[in-house]
């Protein structure tokens, strides 16, 4: 696979999991709808681990890189289905949209990677400022919505976090071993959480729209979402990996407006396009800036 369609599909599917939890939350508690995805990424990627014959080690290092992805796949994913009872699927892609900074700030700590420049700071100022117009109508600190917020930002912190860890061990192994290692890590406190928060199984109220979202979820939220997130996070650095979520909130919302009837309205067009200018000063911005430079010094030298 190469890089680029990997990234792509970390993109496209990361877009559309807002509002598949949202909708595999409606009749499903959250706890059993996490629980039922994982499971079913779990069954799914350890048949087809078995069927290639990809190893699947379990030395300590490479458990290790499991612990850490697993971080990021229960805290993230258990915390989110708590949130989306709270808030709506475009908030839950605003929230996300913050990644970038707890990963750059993250990464600088315990990676030791470079320091943001000033530039990128103010380009990822914009973006949020533009994710910000993008769900200003959805959002609310009225009432329950203060939880959904708190639970949300502890996903993202969890999330973040899991990617730089990630980026620390230095393990040459198959994306899709990470991705069914941690699984299995975290697939025990999944159970936990359920059985803690929930402990039901009733299935009298479950609607066929919730079932085929925690399947869809399940399938390529999980299993071939993680697989891409795992192959991309071996080959670029976590900060412009997470740099995805920045854009992600402009297709969910799209999507919501083809598929569930939202409303586009103009404000959500100025955001969308301040997301992407944001996100084109932070990829290009230096480079031009250091090509305008160099023509500068060149046109003076003469």
């Amino acid at each position: 696979m190469q890089v680029p369609v990997a990234y792509l599909a970390v993109l496209l599917i990361w877009s559309t999991t807002p509002l598949g939890i949202v909708w595999s939350s409606e009749t499903i508690n959250p706890t059993m709808a996490v629980l039922l995805r994982m499971l079913i990424a779990v069954v799914l990627g350890s048949l087809i681990i078995f069927i290639t014959g990809i190893e699947l080690p379990w030395h300590k290092k490479a458990i290790r890189l499991y612990s850490f992805s697993a971080l990021g796949i229960f805290g993230g994913m258990a915390f989110t289905y708590l949130a989306a009872g709270y808030l709506s699927s475009g908030v839950l892609s605003l929230s996300f949209g913050l990644a970038p900074v707890f990963s750059a700030i993250l990464a600088r700590r315990i990676l030791a990677e470079p320091k943001i420049s000033t530039l990128r700071k103010l380009s990822m100022l914009l973006s949020f400022i533009g994710l910000a117009l993008v769900c200003a109508d959805n959002f609310s600190l009225k009432g329950d919505s203060i939880y959904g917020l708190l639970f949300i930002l502890t996903a993202v912190f969890l999330f973040s976090l899991s990617g730089v860890l990630v980026k620390s061990i230095s393990l040459a192994i198959h994306p899709l071993s990470t991705t069914v290692g941690a699984l299995i890590i975290s697939l025990p406190l999944f159970i936990a959480n359920w059985l803690l928060l929930d402990g039901s199984v009733d299935m009298s109220h479950w609607e066929l729209r919730s079932i085929w979202a925690t399947i869809y979820l399940g399938i390529f939220g999980s299993l071939i979402g993680f697989f891409a997130y795992f192959f991309v996070l071996q080959r670029l650095t976590a900060s412009t990996v997470t740099l995805i979520t920045l854009i992600t909130p402009i297709i969910a919302l799209s999507l919501g407006a083809v598929f569930n009837n939202e409303v586009i309205s103009n404000k959500i067009l100025l955001g969308a396009f301040l997301v992407i200018l944001g996100l084109t000063i932070y990829h290009w911005g230096e480079l031009l800036m250091n090509k305008l430079q160099i023509k500068k010094t060149i046109r003076n030298s003469h």
